[in-house]
C-alpha cells in the first residue's frame, strides 16, 4: 500500500511502463556493430537509463579501448534511432495503466522520469497513461543523465514536493542509483534480464518481480 503520505510517484518509462527493453536490447546490439563492437545483451539490461551517447562512450572505453569521436556517437545513435522506428510497437506491461489511473484517482501525481529522447513512447504517455508532458522528465530535459540524480531532482522540483512525499519506481541498476542519490524512496520492478541481487545492490528498498505484482500491491 502506498501511504497517505505519499503525495507522487515517479515511474521510469521503458521497462516499467512499457516491455519496450527488447527492442533497445536488440537495437543496441545491432547499432554498435556499424563500429565493430559486440556489445552483450546484458549491457542493454545494465547502461538503461544512461543518455544514449553516454552509453555509446561507455562502450568505445570498454569495447574498444578508445574514447568515441563526434562521428562515431553520430553514426551510433543514427543507425539505433533508425532501428527503432522499424521495430514492433512496445506493449504496455500489466497492471501499469490500472496502477496509475488509481492513483491519480487517489490525488497521487504522476510523473514519468526516462533518459530516453525516442518520441516512439515518450509521444504516447499521455494518451496510454494520462501523463502530461509538463510531467514528462526525458532525456531531452537533462544535462547529466541516470546515474546522476538530476533527472530525479528535476522531478522533485517539478512536483514542489519533499523527497519524503515522493516514491520512485524503477526497472534498472542505473536507474535506482539516480533515485538513491536524490534520497528518494526506490521501488524495482524486475522485468528484465538482470538478476535480482543487482537491483538491490543498487540500493532498491523493495523488489518486485513484475509489474502485476507491483501493481496489485499498491492498489490494495
Amino acid at each position: 500500500m502506498i501511504p497517505e503520505t505519499i503525495k507522487a510517484v515517479f515511474f521510469d518509462m521503458d521497462g516499467v511502463l512499457y516491455d519496450s527493453m527488447p527492442n533497445h536490447e536488440y537495437t543496441w546490439r545491432e547499432s554498435m556493430k556499424t563500429v565493430e563492437i559486440d556489445f552483450p545483451a546484458e549491457e542493454a539490461y545494465m547502461n538503461e537509463g544512461r543518455p544514449g551517447f553516454s552509453t555509446i562512450k561507455y562502450a568505445f572505453d570498454k569495447f574498444l579501448n578508445r574514447p568515441a569521436t563526434e562521428q562515431d556517437i553520430d553514426k551510433v545513435y543514427g543507425e539505433k534511432t533508425r532501428l527503432m522506428k522499424e521495430c514492433p510497437e512496445a506493449p504496455i506491461l500489466p497492471g501499469m495503466q490500472e496502477l496509475i489511473a488509481h492513483l491519480k484517482a487517489k490525488g497521487v501525481n504522476v510523473f514519468v522520469v526516462t533518459g530516453s529522447k525516442q518520441p516512439t513512447l515518450v509521444d504516447k504517455l499521455d494518451a496510454h497513461f494520462g501523463v502530461a508532458k509538463e510531467n514528462i522528465i526525458s532525456g531531452r530535459d537533462v544535462k547529466q543523465g541516470k546515474p546522476h540524480p538530476e533527472p530525479y531532482l528535476i522531478a522533485l522540483e517539478k512536483s514542489g514536493l519533499e523527497k519524503e512525499q515522493c516514491i520512485v519506481v524503477e526497472n534498472a541498476p542505473l536507474g535506482v542509483e539516480s533515485a538513491k542519490a536524490a534520497g528518494i524512496y526506490t521501488i524495482a520492478v524486475n522485468t528484465g534480464k538482470l538478476k535480482d541481487q543487482v537491483l538491490l545492490d543498487a540500493g532498491a528498498d523493495q523488489l518486485f518481480a513484475n509489474t502485476q505484482l507491483l501493481s496489485d500491491e499498491l492498489m490494495k
